[in-house]
């Protein structure tokens, strides 16, 4: 039985802003009393030089939370009920942030500076409020730490196509686990939403998680 949730009577939808498919499961784990409806959008994803990755991580996933805000302002649909949530997850280096590769080689290329190393993940999560533009924005942060792996194995990888659309070129949740020794912090945070950071976010809209 659903025991979430949701005393803001001005919400009735929930909207994802990503067409990620790992994003898609962790919401739907959450069984959140409101309907949820996917929305893609083709925001500008542009890091500028001056920002920390915790500021470009947040201020990425609120552009495609108000990218999407504005899709639904065009659509038939009542959207004024809707609270979007968007999340933008990269990769940092020596400071360098990664983010997704653009080829395969840049794909090799970014797992071998991550081999043997520990590396953070980043990832922003911003909610909307489509009606009264309310929004409350966050980020977590999670140590990851890379095995040896020899070329080889980065080569066969990078073949599976699994790298090709993950921040870093690594999919925890996938393939990408055998790569990886260790983790400090949360794991969902390298998957591409913090849960348990986005269940305090939901209550400044008065929703429930437990």
């Amino acid at each position: 039985m659903n025991n979430r949730i949701c005393e803001n009577e001005s919400i009735s939808r929930f909207v994802l802003a990503s067409s990620s498919p790992r994003r898609k499961e962790l919401v739907a784990s959450l069984d959140l009393s409101l309907p949820v409806s996917i929305l893609s959008t083709n925001a500008d994803e542009t890091i500028e030089e001056h920002w920390s990755p915790g500021e470009a991580v947040e201020q990425l996933s609120l552009r495609k939370a108000m990218a999407a805000k504005e899709r639904l302002a065009q659509s038939a649909e009542e959207w004024s009920s809707s609270l979007i949530l968007a999340a933008d997850t990269v990769v940092v280096l020596d400071n360098d942030i990664l983010g997704k590769p653009g080829n395969a080689d840049d794909a090799l290329r970014m797992l071998a500076l991550l081999q043997g190393r520990e590396h953070a993940v980043y990832t922003g999560v911003a909610l909307l409020h489509g009606g009264t533009g309310e929004y409350c924005l966050s980020h977590e942060r999670t140590f990851v730490t890379m095995k040896n792996n020899g070329n080889d194995i980065l080569e066969r990888y990078v073949a599976t196509g699994e790298p090709m659309d993950k921040a870093g070129a690594y999919g925890i949740q996938g393939l990408g686990a055998t790569l990886v020794e260790g983790i400090r912090g949360c794991y969902f945070n390298v998957v591409g939403l913090p849960l348990s950071r986005l269940a305090d976010m939901l209550v400044q809209f008065r929703i429930y998680v437990i």
